[in-house]
């Protein structure tokens, strides 16, 4: 493939193209999927799913997040996904006590990408409070750190282990400006800089992250972030629903990313983001599965233009299937810090499936695009590896059989 130029192409029974890539996930929010929906006592929100999140979180042990990201990967190969960014902020043990080794659950989600045999980019995330003038939930206890000094040497020690793995890469992330101090996202942005590792954060996501960004700082979010020196091409802004103009402008004049995560933002009523302003203003885009309250890459991929549709409430808005496709392949393997390995991946669809049948090879990639579902995944090939044979992974009955025997053990189902 041309560098940097992902193609879809016809190869006799099959249509041939890039792994797809998504580079936000809390693989461990897999084991929420179906638990949220119903209607309590008043309209639910972000804040109110939030809580029943912080349930599952109190449950979690090693062995249990090792099961459930496992699962959550093997379905993500299962749709095309050939690369995950995992924004992993579940660092301690119950009450916030660090296990001995003090990276034992990051370890857990990165074994659980290895032994699917998915590319990861463990993006430690560094998180200190609840929010503004706000006290620790029980549950956020195992997310904290008291300075930085750990973070970065939680960061240091993940390097050295997986040091030479192909299938591992390893980044830093601020939480969000209401878990991370102004002086904390500073200081982990020139790490990461120093270092070249990509740069993630939560920004604009929900209205109430920005108000308490106002009352603390008098900015806006991204507003801080842009005078802080924060912004720059490693740099991933995550969801990015509620931008002005001028922090789309920001966004965009230092080329950073903003990955979008559609299926979770339409399940926890985010709101649609300016995606064809970020677009116009120079971000770079790619996608994500974040809760994974879905797990179809495909989707999240279009809906990035078609959601824009929505919202315009017109055609053709944000970007045509060559952009999509590059967002979705080489953008988000740049995102997670694996853009040097993108073309190295391929997943075969079968061009007989339904969704596909008969694309002209004029159309063949606004035909996967807009119209591809994980139906349609043949077989996926990571580093070599056959991970996905005939639609299903490899070692698919072992890893569902593991997750049932977690979930009855939580006491889920």
């Amino acid at each position: 493939m041309e560098a940097q130029k992902p193609t879809i192409v016809r190869q006799g029974d099959r249509i041939v193209m890039p792994g797809l890539a998504t580079a936000h996930s809390h693989a461990f929010q897999r084991a929420l999927r179906g638990r949220t929906q119903r209607r309590a006592s008043q309209a639910g929100s972000f804040w109110s799913w939030r809580g029943l999140m912080y349930e599952l979180v109190e449950k979690l042990d090693p062995e249990a997040m090792f099961a459930i990201s496992r699962m959550a990967f093997a379905e993500l190969a299962m749709s095309g996904v050939t690369a995950i960014g995992e924004f992993h902020y579940v660092h301690h043990g119950p009450g916030g006590q660090p296990y001995a080794n003090r990276t034992e659950l990051a370890e857990a989600v990165i074994n659980a990408a290895q032994t699917v045999g998915l590319r990861i980019g463990l993006i430690r995330t560094a998180y200190f409070r609840a929010g503004y003038q706000k006290e620790l939930a029980p549950a956020q206890r195992r997310f904290t750190d008291a300075a930085v000094e750990p973070v970065l040497a939680d960061v240091e020690r993940l390097m050295a282990r997986y040091a030479g793995e192909p299938l591992v890469a390893v980044g830093l992330a601020a939480h969000s400006i209401r878990a991370t101090p102004r002086e904390w996202v500073i200081e982990l942005a020139d790490y990461a800089r120093q270092r070249q590792l990509p740069f993630h954060m939560h920004v604009a996501e929900q209205r109430g992250e920005i108000e308490e960004c106002l009352a603390e700082y008098g900015q806006r979010p991204v507003e801080l972030l842009a005078e802080a020196g924060v912004l720059d091409g490693r740099f991933v802004g995550v969801h990015a629903t509620h931008l002005t103009p001028g922090e789309i402008a920001a966004l965009g004049a230092a080329e950073a990313f903003v990955c979008l995560c559609r299926t979770t933002e339409r399940d926890l009523g985010d709101g649609l983001p300016e995606t064809a302003a970020l677009v116009q203003a120079g971000a770079k885009l790619c996608v994500g599965v974040d809760s994974h309250a879905g797990s179809d890459a495909f989707e999240e991929v279009r809906a990035v233009e078609l959601d824009d549709r929505s919202r315009a409430e017109a055609r053709h808005v944000a970007a045509e299937a060559p952009e999509l496709l590059w967002l979705a392949t080489v953008g988000g393997y740049q995102a997670i810090g694996l853009g040097k390995v993108w073309a190295e991946d391929t997943v075969a669809l079968k061009a007989n499936d339904p969704s596909i049948a008969a694309a002209p090879d004029e159309f063949l990639v606004d035909g996967v695009i807009f119209g591809a579902t994980p139906r349609a995944v043949d077989e996926v090939v990571v580093n070599g590896q056959t991970i996905v044979r005939d639609g299903v992974h490899v070692r698919y009955p072992e890893i569902y059989q593991s997750y049932q025997a977690t979930l009855k053990r939580l006491r889920m189902i």
